[in-house]
This record gives C-alpha cells, sequence and structure tokens, in this order.
C-alpha cells in the first residue's frame, strides 16, 4: 500500500515542539491523533479522527481528512502557518517522494 500523501502538510506546534511538525501523510495523522490527551478529547477531535479513518479506510479522501486535522488543529491552537512554497511548486518533488 503506498502512503496518502496530503497535497499540503499539516503544521502543527505544541508545548513539547515549538518549533512545529510536519505532518504530510495520513499515517503521520492518525498517529498524532491517536497520541492525543485523552482529556483533551471532544467533538472535533472525533470529527477529525473519523475523517482520517475513513480515508485510511478508502471511504473519504485524503484532501478531505487533511482539511478536518487542519480545523482541528486551529481549533485546538496548534495550527502553524506552513513555510513551504504553494503546493504546485512541490508537487511533483514530493509525489516522487512518496512513491
Amino acid at each position: 500500500m503506498s502512503k496518502m500523501l496530503f497535497l499540503e502538510p499539516v503544521c502543527l506546534v505544541s508545548s513539547h515542539d515549538p518549533s512545529g511538525v510536519e505532518i504530510e501523510y495520513l499515517d503521520q495523522a492518525l498517529v498524532f491523533l491517536r497520541n492525543w490527551p485523552g482529556a483533551r478529547r471532544g467533538p472535533v477531535y472525533d470529527a477529525a479522527y473519523n475523517a482520517c479513518t475513513a480515508a485510511r479506510d478508502g471511504n473519504l479522501g485524503v484532501e478531505e481528512a487533511r482539511k478536518s486535522l487542519s480545523g482541528f488543529a486551529r481549533i485546538m491552537g496548534i495550527l502553524r502557518p506552513s513555510v513551504r512554497p504553494a503546493p504546485a511548486a512541490v508537487s511533483s518533488e514530493r509525489i516522487a517522494r512518496a512513491g
């Protein structure tokens, strides 16, 4: 199974990693969400997690899952704007790495 690459990474910051981390693949998003503290989970977390698992299972598009993860991160205050060039400028390089 090939990795499910997001067209644009979701950049996250936390108290553990203030420099940020870029979530580029669906499997990275699922690991991040599984490690999210149980006490901080709620409906927005559930929506993001359900979107990512649905995309993994082929029932939702990967980009819809990315948008859900991004929305979760924005609401939780951990979304950092991407410092990368626009997706069109890096898409062929990133697709080649995903293969």
